[in-house]
């Protein structure tokens, strides 16, 4: 069907169903970012594929909010559909809320399933909705009913990840939690997210690409574990292990049961930014529900000492992988016929020639001259064009390692850089200097921190249109929470957490720059004043010189980058042969 036919068959199911606007989020019941192919409603009903989005479908008119991300991305797939982008985040453009109100009248009925959206959401809405005369009303998948080839749930094996990796065995995670639970008063936690229950049963999966993670849900109580997965999925000895800790294993859908049946006197703990709306209705009224933060969220944001060796050597293998890439690039013969994702896949090559390779851990983003100025830009074999030997071409990869998650940002210079392009990745590294430098306060939050990349952008009237980092897992999905650097963002980085530095800035129709590394929270110093943190860097490889305007560095900035590149040089060198290193060390030559 195309997206026209598919919007009105779900009108007539809102008719039938006595809705006059329909919700869809890029949203699985479990609240996840990247979704699996069963729940991509939203991508299946507009055509736009980007991972962020909300449709909105009323009986005459739909609409599609996207943030600054995927404005020309959704604007091009979009193109034909019927349905009316809006560029969320721009000044002037409404909210979806806004306009609901705007297309229904009062006592007019706005749909949405209520497995997939959170209590959060729907309290945000009703908020925003609140005088108007609309109401919310929580039905079944509408979507599921016109969608006749939609893909089954995953069914990927899962698999015990060792202690040698983890660093923390199960019963040991198990008692931290529940003193955490303890302390908020709580004899249960339901915990629906997906990283949240891998990190906490030291388990990994396949059922979402990319994340090595595994549909479920997981039922902490004081004395009990029970995991709520497709038994299938779960090898006999992956149950045994799990058992002699103390996991029961249930049923994916047998969650429900288990909820309702809590007796009177447990007090349950659930994130209702992560809880959907069928979760809650499921608990009995005598219960009493505490809101908060997921407690496993926080914990796993919080690297132990074996997590954080893992994450330091996975990035010298991956940082030899991208070098081994750049030196083979530095040498191809444009004559010959290369694309963006045939660049790209030569690094996924290189990538999977590393020790405890288990894949990539983004859709490799290769985006060459104007499309680097597209967020998060996925190259398509029908469209993606062909390099040549000049413009810039922005390479934003990762990988998943056993021992850890990377991701990593660099721009090569592919010809003779203009001095627009020098100014504008001048610039940007010297964002990403400044907040690499960054002393501060333990506990400081990250949309303070947020600020300080920004101020270079800032001084050239730029704007970076995305948050400048976000948090990573070990061996687990790349955007990770609670801490990251966003003006949103509140929550404090510590000691142990993992993040990304990746300003950027783009130019629509002519090229785009971001420069990433990551990052772990480290102590500092204790004064009178309390504990200070900084940052050390754990991504090495080589930042593109030909792209430097250095007369634009002040002293301590040049000395961060020959500092950078001499360590870069020091701990990759080993790993290569010795025309990679030679090549390795002309790149990190001093400035």
């Amino acid at each position: 069907m195309e997206t026209r036919e598919k919007l009105q068959h779900l009108r007539d199911c809102m008719t039938k169903n006595g809705v006059d606007a329909w919700l869809v989020m890029s949203v699985d019941p479990h609240q996840s970012e990247y979704v699996a192919p069963h729940w991509q409603s939203r991508a299946w009903l507009s055509g736009f594929n980007g991972s962020a989005g909300t449709l909105v479908v009323t009986r005459e008119k739909a609409g599609l909010w996207t943030d600054s991300r995927y404005h020309i991305r959704a604007a091009q797939e979009l193109e034909g559909s019927g349905i009316e982008l809006f560029k969320a985040g721009l000044p002037g453009v409404i909210t979806y809320n806004q306009w609901l109100k705007q297309e229904l009248n009062k006592g007019a009925v706005v749909g949405f399933d209520g497995s997939l959206l959170s209590l959060s959401t729907v309290e945000k809405m009703e908020k925003a909705l609140d005088g108007s005369g609309i109401t919310l009303k929580a039905c079944g998948d509408l979507v599921g009913r016109i969608w006749t080839n939609r893909p089954a749930l995953p069914t990927e094996p899962v698999f015990l990840l060792s202690e040698q990796f983890t660093g923390e065995s199960r019963p040991s995670k198990f008692a931290r939690i529940r003193e955490k639970m303890a302390e908020e008063g709580v004899n249960a936690h339901l915990v629906p997210t997906l990283d949240d229950i891998a990190w906490a049963l030291n388990i990994r999966g396949g059922d979402v690409t990319f994340n090595p993670v595994a549909i479920s849900y997981l039922l902490i109580l004081a004395d009990d574990v029970r995991w709520f997965i497709d038994p299938a999925k779960v090898p006999h000895e992956v149950q045994a292990a799990l058992e002699a800790d103390g996991v029961s294993l249930f049923g994916y859908e047998e969650i429900i049961t288990h909820l309702s049946g809590l007796t009177e006197n447990t007090a349950i703990l659930i994130d209702p930014a992560k809880t959907n709306c069928m979760l809650r209705e499921a608990i009995p009224q005598g219960c009493e529900v505490k809101h908060g933060q997921g407690l496993v969220t926080t914990m796993k944001a919080i690297k132990n000492e074996t997590e954080l060796a893992g994450m330091r050597q996975a990035h010298l293998r991956d940082g030899a992988a991208v070098v081994r890439w750049m030196h083979w690039l530095d040498q191809v013969d444009f004559n010959e016929v290369h694309t963006e994702i045939t660049l790209a896949d030569r690094l996924t090559t290189f990538r999977a020639d590393g020790e405890h390779f288990q894949g990539l851990s983004f859709g490799n983003i290769s985006a060459y001259k104007t499309n680097a100025a597209i967020g998060h830009y996925s190259p398509q074999p029908e469209t993606t064009p062909r390099v040549h030997a000049e413009g810039l071409l922005l390479a934003d990869t990762g990988g998943q390692y056993l021992d850890g998650t990377t991701d990593i940002t660099r721009v090569v210079s592919l010809g003779a850089p203009t001095d627009e392009e020098k100014l504008v990745f001048t610039t940007v590294l010297k964002s990403l200097i400044r907040l690499s430098r960054a002393h501060f306060p333990k506990g400081t939050q990250g949309c303070m921190l947020d600020a300080i990349a920004r101020e270079p952008l800032y001084q050239q009237g730029w704007q970076c249109r995305h948050g400048i980092g976000h948090g990573v897992g070990h061996f687990l999905n790349v955007h990770e929470g609670p801490q990251g650097f966003s003006p949103l963002r509140a929550a404090g980085f510590s000691p142990g957490s993992v993040t990304t530095i990746e300003p950027g800035v783009y130019f629509e129709g002519k090229f785009g720059v971001r420069i990433e590394n990551m990052v772990i929270t480290i102590p500092a110093e204790t004064t009178e004043f309390g504990e200070f943190c900084a940052f050390e860097t754990i991504t090495f490889c080589p930042i593109d010189l030909d792209l430097v305007n250095v007369s634009l560095l002040n002293e301590e900035e040049r000395t961060w980058l020959n500092d950078y590149h001499q360590e870069t040089y020091a701990k990759l060198s080993p790993l290569l042969n010795e025309e990679e290193r030679a090549w390795l060390q002309h790149e990190t030559r001093a400035i």
